[in-house]
């Protein structure tokens, strides 16, 4: 009688550690999954945030160059250089660099 209550007990306290087991094994799972979520969102921020601060940086060379556009003394100097336009009686020679 007692051996019987013996491999009762045994076989009731296996069960309940195979049972914790497996929730154990099922919260790691579910731990690693999230963290590596976690990481990737993290990865992607940081990719987000180096192209934001870039557009930003665009984005003042652009409204700098807007404000020089709006100069006329700029606009005739820029197409002289970058479009040979040249002044009444002025000759254009370009030296190559």
């Amino acid at each position: 009688m007692v051996d019987l209550k013996r491999k009762q007990i045994k076989r009731k306290i296996i069960i309940v550690f195979i049972i914790y087991l497996i929730i154990g094994g099922i919260l790691i799972q579910n731990i690693g999954s999230t963290s590596y979520q976690i990481f990737l969102k993290m990865k992607e921020k940081r990719e987000f945030t180096n192209k934001i601060n870039s557009l930003k940086e665009k984005e003042e060379e652009l409204k700098g160059t807007v404000e020089k556009l709006q100069n006329p003394d700029y606009v005739a100097r820029y197409a002289r250089e970058k479009y040979l336009f040249s002044k009444d009686g002025e000759i254009i020679i370009r030296i190559p660099d």
